[in-house]
């Protein structure tokens, strides 16, 4: 049960989309508990420099402090996320009723005016339990866990974080980092240099995977 709750791939109680089924040299970016105000605008230009498109998992509360930003997120072409309202560790305790409560809370703070028939989650600390499972089924929601994990939170050394994450670059990884931490804009810099020099292209997340109700249908709109 501790393996399948704190092991995301496991995708023993709700499955997540960890890593892309392909033999193309392609990955994927994604940023964890922003948006930042000092270090996620950096992160963008470094990205507007490279013409990548990341995904922003954002956490609902900082997302209606930095409004102006999670908008600049958007409007230069990047997928937004929800990682919950506050990123507590006790959200995988929550009842039910709690646990929707919050996400739909972030889910207005985060997306604004954008259609989205179902929410995009990366649960907080990619922890998963029989309630994560209900909660996701019932709100038409997909799951996006990670390949490559930086731990680039714990580990204050860019050369061993840049180096874990090299290490580990295969066909259709999704690379997790946070935007909030100081070094994230050197650090996504070298390895966006790094992954041209081996011949890797980043892709947005749904050129990546299958990802149902990320947007409304054509039909829809």
């Amino acid at each position: 049960m501790f393996y399948a709750s704190f092991n995301i791939s496991s995708s023993v109680y709700v499955k997540a989309l960890c890593k892309g089924n392909t033999d193309e040299r392609i990955v994927c970016l994604t940023f964890d508990d922003g948006p930042d105000p000092a270090y996620t605008p950096q992160v963008l230009e470094v990205l507007k420099k490279h013409q990548i498109q990341a995904t922003f998992f954002c956490i609902g509360e900082k997302a209606a402090d930095q409004s102006p930003l999670v908008r600049q997120i958007s409007a230069e072409g990047h997928i937004l996320g929800n990682h919950s309202m506050t990123h507590s560790w006790k959200f995988p305790f929550y009842s039910y009723e709690k646990m929707v409560d919050d996400l739909q809370r972030a889910e207005t703070k985060i997306l604004y005016n954008e259609s989205r028939t179902g929410i995009l989650f990366r649960p907080p600390f990619g922890v998963t339990n029989p309630t994560i499972a209900k909660v996701v089924y019932n709100m038409r929601g997909t799951v996006i866990g990670w390949s490559i994990r930086s731990f680039d939170t714990v580990d204050k050394s860019e050369e061993r974080v840049f180096r874990r994450i090299v290490k580990q670059i295969k066909p259709g990884a999704v690379i997790l980092l946070h935007d909030r931490m100081p070094g994230c804009t050197s650090l996504v810099a070298r390895l966006l240099e790094h992954l041209k020099e081996i011949d890797y292209k980043v892709v947005p997340l749904n050129e990546m995977f299958c990802v149902p109700n990320l947007f409304k249908d054509e039909d829809d709109i």
